[in-house]
């Protein structure tokens, strides 16, 4: 087949998602199928040349650049709504020229104009939901900066007090964008529901995709994890020699944003609680790094922020960790961060949140909490009780191997594929 792969993000310099997407055309490109990628880039600046090709292990990937403001609400309509109507003409274009089977939308930005093209070609669609932002204007379903629940809905109500703590004192000043915020979310609900086949990455959210969202009872919804190369992450992994930086005692880890939806604010709390006698290293940025390092600093306690670091390097600081701790708040739809630590035996000790259960089975693969208290409270259990850590590590690698490895997931989105092209 040929198929054209959308996506907002692709390696090298991506997240979770973007490595996500190259595992997905890598292990499609292994069985014979021709692989075509897009991808938006917005800039800040006016852009004078549109089409861009970039190369990428192999793939050749169309940047298609566009304009988009600085200022939040502004920046969201160009991301979306220009975008799209912008994006589906070129894709419909390129779909019909090439003759692709099908096309493989991967996230926010790229879903709607992906499903709006595919229709225009007459060629099967498929959507990847890797995120909450089908049901949530933010993507994240927090209203509030601190605690754990989650906005039951987006309701005029709850996006006012929603906008608050991300517009601080300017807040009342937002609020006129409420009517557009709804709109904005409904329009990408719509054409969403009209995809083919949507693949949600966990239970979470193709459960929250049926139950907040309106106009999906007739559409297909199919729950696949994110693909994740066990092998020559393990190989990474083993190869990857320490840093100087790192220490000579068991430490726990900490991989990823530093953000109020990450649950960094519990770090600190929780190790002091369980009384954490081993260093404890953050590798991540981001909006509550200082609050951290001033939290960190009055403890007392041994918390080494050393910055973002790069996918090899992640693998090295995991691969010699005694423990990995997850505080998210969330929800999170499917961690990489937490498969990637599994496929490396590493015990981890997680809030249980959104999909974290796809992952970890509590007591099992990994250790769950609903509460900072409980949290706190596996921090020290891990600690003191080396033989769990041993046992939940093992059957964390198992599980990974057999639910999460590239080439799993990528025969099931493959199979998926097959029946799109296939059928009548």
């Amino acid at each position: 087949m040929r198929i054209l792969i959308a996506t907002d993000a692709f390696p090298p310099a991506c997240g979770g998602s973007g490595w996500s997407t190259y595992e997905l055309a890598r292990g499609l490109r292994s069985r014979g199928h021709t692989i075509d990628i897009v991808q938006p880039r917005p800039q800040a600046d006016q852009v004078a040349q549109p089409l861009q090709t970039r190369s990428y292990d192999g793939f050749d990937v169309t940047e298609f650049r566009f304009r988009a403001s600085t200022l939040p609400f502004a920046r969201n309509y160009d991301k979306s709504e220009r975008l799209t109507a912008r994006l589906s003409i070129y894709l419909a274009d390129r779909l019909k020229e090439k003759r692709h089977d099908l096309v493989h939308a991967q996230h926010v930005m790229t879903v709607p104009p992906a499903i709006t093209a595919a229709r225009v070609a007459g060629v099967p669609v498929v959507a990847t939901v890797r995120d909450y932002w089908p049901v949530c204007y933010w993507s994240d379903l927090l209203y509030t900066r601190s605690g754990l629940a989650l906005c039951p809905e987006c309701t005029v109500g709850n996006m006012t007090r929603c906008i608050r703590p991300r517009a601080g004192a300017a807040w009342p000043l937002a609020l006129p964008m409420i009517p557009y915020m709804r709109a904005n979310l409904a329009r990408k609900r719509r054409t969403l529901a009209d995809a083919d086949a949507v693949i949600a990455v966990s239970r979470r959210i193709a459960d929250d995709l049926r139950a907040r969202a309106t106009g999906f009872d007739a559409t297909r919804i199919e729950i696949i994890p994110n693909p994740v190369n066990v092998r020559a992450l393990r190989t990474l992994a083993s190869t990857r020699p320490m840093t100087a930086a790192a220490p000579n005692e068991p430490y726990a880890l900490y991989l990823g944003k530093i953000a109020p939806n990450k649950g960094t604010s519990y770090l600190v709390p929780a190790i002091e609680r369980a009384d954490l006698d081993w260093p404890l290293i953050v590798a991540g940025d981001g909006p509550d790094r200082h609050e951290l390092e001033q939290e960190a600093a009055a403890s007392g306690r041994d918390v080494r922020l050393i910055g973002w670091i790069d996918q090899a390097a992640a693998a090295g600081w995991l691969a010699h960790a005694a423990m990995l701790l997850f505080p998210s708040r969330g929800p999170e739809s499917l961690s990489r961060v937490l498969i990637e630590a599994s496929a490396l035996g590493v015990p981890i000790a997680a809030m249980d949140t959104g999909g974290t259960r796809d992952i970890i089975e509590p007591g099992v693969t990994g250790l769950l909490s609903s509460s900072a208290e409980g949290f706190a409270e596996d921090v020290r259990t891990l600690r003191r009780d080396e033989a769990l850590r041993v046992r939940l590590g093992v059957a964390a690698r198992r599980r990974v191997e057999s639910e999460f490895e590239a080439e799993v997931v990528v025969a099931r989105v493959e199979r998926l594929y097959l029946e799109l092209v296939e059928r009548p």
